[in-house]
């Protein structure tokens, strides 16, 4: 179901094994991000590529609006911005400066790793995949990462709940 192909050094986690056929065992409809979009995250910033991690909580549930990154939203869509006018905002009072582009692919491509709690969700139904096992995902994830220190945001207590998986040093 969900394309593994461009995982690279991803790959090698645990979950790709018999833990990600049993999510894949449970969903039975339509999921957002589309399956080829759910591991863009981890597709785009590689381990060793990672210098933050901005963890969230579930995909936009609205379709066309999630990319496979947490809180980015293809320029294509005109609907209201949720989270991310939140981080604009605060990306304007703290710096000065104006973002518009709602496409986060750039601060992928610099190292930020812009990961969800939960990978997927049905439309309309936040929060829906929550407990289907993701959680093995993001936990491993975590744990490749604190090889070395990163900055770790961790946006809103779902995604607080990881920081018990990170060393001290980050």
């Amino acid at each position: 179901m969900f394309d593994r192909s461009g995982l690279g050094a991803w790959a090698d986690l645990p979950f790709f094994g018999d833990q990600l056929r049993a999510i894949e065992s449970q969903i039975k409809s339509e999921v957002l991000p589309p399956p080829h979009l759910t591991f863009a995250a981890l597709t785009r910033t590689q381990p060793d590529a990672v210098r933050a991690v901005i963890l969230g909580q579930d995909p936009y549930h609205t379709p066309g609006k999630a990319d496979g990154l947490a809180f980015s939203i293809p320029e294509s869509f005109g609907g209201k911005l949720d989270s991310l006018g939140n981080i604009f905002k605060e990306i304007q009072t703290d710096t000065g400066m104006t973002r518009t582009r709602t496409s986060l692919e750039d601060w992928a491509d610099q190292g930020v790793l812009l990961l969800n709690t939960a990978l997927t969700v049905p439309p309309g139904q936040p929060k829906a995949h929550a407990k289907l096992g993701w959680t093995n995902l993001v936990t491993q994830v975590f744990k490749r990462l604190n090889s070395r220190p990163r900055a770790f945001v961790l946006w809103g207590n779902p995604a607080q709940g990881y920081a018990r998986h990170l060393d001290h040093d980050h």
